[in-house]
């Protein structure tokens, strides 16, 4: 195995003092750009590795961040993290990720593992076990030992935290309402997260818009469950209505829904149009490709790493208020709907 070189073997043979070899590494302005240069190739070339052990002892900050993410299956929260990694990248953080795979007892057991000094703050989106009993006592205990957490997506008021989220209430209702200037009268309402916060905000976005346009809600052609294969049941039936409009809230009911549509011979946007709240591959895949609600998963990630960030390296006593930030969405308009 190669040796590796220490800053006294460095500063040894570069002929300069220690203090210099650490802030040449460390980017430090203090010392001239050759300089940094000369130190920096020369500490790769000799397989130079800081001791991050006695730096974190010594700053008290690892500089690295803990993520957890629900489902790293789901397009969103992917896109999400990439966000998330870049804006953390940029500032000189490492992110570490975990994935709760929507049970309370993971999500607890990873903040437990990285609450030990390994990470400076958490950035998170709740598992959907977590939401339906309704236990946040670990997100509570985390901010009293002084460990701040960025929520974003799915979120609770109970919490007092930095929250990043997209206006799912008015983003539904614009939806909605393009739907009606499509001329649909009998717009079906779907959902298989009706669990979860984002999904009731959704649904109520949905109900605004109707009522706003004196259209009665029609409760035979909802489907609201957080169960997918109870959803898969029950959207076999969801044909002999009359629609001509489905607003599907996430993308498994979007999909599913298409799916069923065009294995029943409906002409899409022709007979039924189609908006989903989704903006995964299969959006875009489908034929006809599917219009969607964009959540903008990077910009979200990004927001939530600079929220964290800047309160991390706020100085004592001068910690921003929590806040909480709205990523607008867009309706990006495909081949489910018709034009306007």
């Amino acid at each position: 195995m190669k040796q590796k070189a220490t800053l006294k073997q460095i500063a040894k043979e570069l002929n300069v003092s220690v203090s210099t070899v650490s802030k040449a590494l460390s980017n430090s302005p203090e010392i001239s750009e050759p300089t940094k240069k000369r130190v920096q190739e020369f500490a790769k070339l000799k397989n130079y590795k800081p001791n991050n052990v006695a730096v974190n002892l010594k700053s008290k900050k690892s500089r690295t961040i803990g993520v957890i993410i629900p489902n790293i299956l789901n397009p969103f929260f992917a896109k999400v993290f990439s966000g998330i990694e870049k804006a953390a990248n940029d500032r000189g953080y490492n992110v570490i990720t975990c994935i709760s795979n929507e049970s309370l007892e993971k999500e607890v057991h990873a903040m437990d593992m990285l609450s030990n000094g390994t990470i400076d703050g958490f950035i998170l989106s709740i598992a959907e076990e977590t939401q339906a009993v309704g236990d946040f006592k670990h997100f509570k205990e985390a901010i009293s030992d002084d460990i701040p957490i960025v929520m974003f997506d799915r979120i609770s008021d109970e919490v007092n935290c930095d929250k990043v989220i997209v206006d799912d209430f008015d983003s539904a209702v614009h939806a909605v309402n393009h739907m009606i200037k499509l001329n649909c009268k009998n717009i079906a309402l779907l959902s298989t997260i009706d669990n979860l916060s984002v999904g009731k905000l959704r649904a109520e976005g949905y109900h605004k818009a109707l009522t706003d346009n004196n259209i009665s809600i029609n409760d035979t052609i909802t489907i609201l469950t957080d169960n997918t294969d109870d959803f898969d049941e029950k959207l076999q039936k969801l044909f002999d209505k009359k629609i001509d409009g489905i607003f599907a809230l996430d993308e498994h009911a979007s999909v599913m829904a298409m799916k069923a549509a065009i294995k029943k011979g409906i002409k899409i946007p022709d007979e039924l149009n189609v908006i989903g709240f989704a903006d995964g591959v299969w959006s875009r895949r489908l034929t006809p490709s599917l219009s969607t609600v964009s959540q903008h998963g990077p910009e979200i990630g990004e927001a939530a790493a600079n929220m964290l960030i800047d309160r991390l390296e706020a100085k004592e006593g001068e910690e921003p208020e929590y806040q909480t930030k709205v990523i607008k969405t867009e309706l990006r308009q495909r081949e489910s709907t018709r034009k306007l």
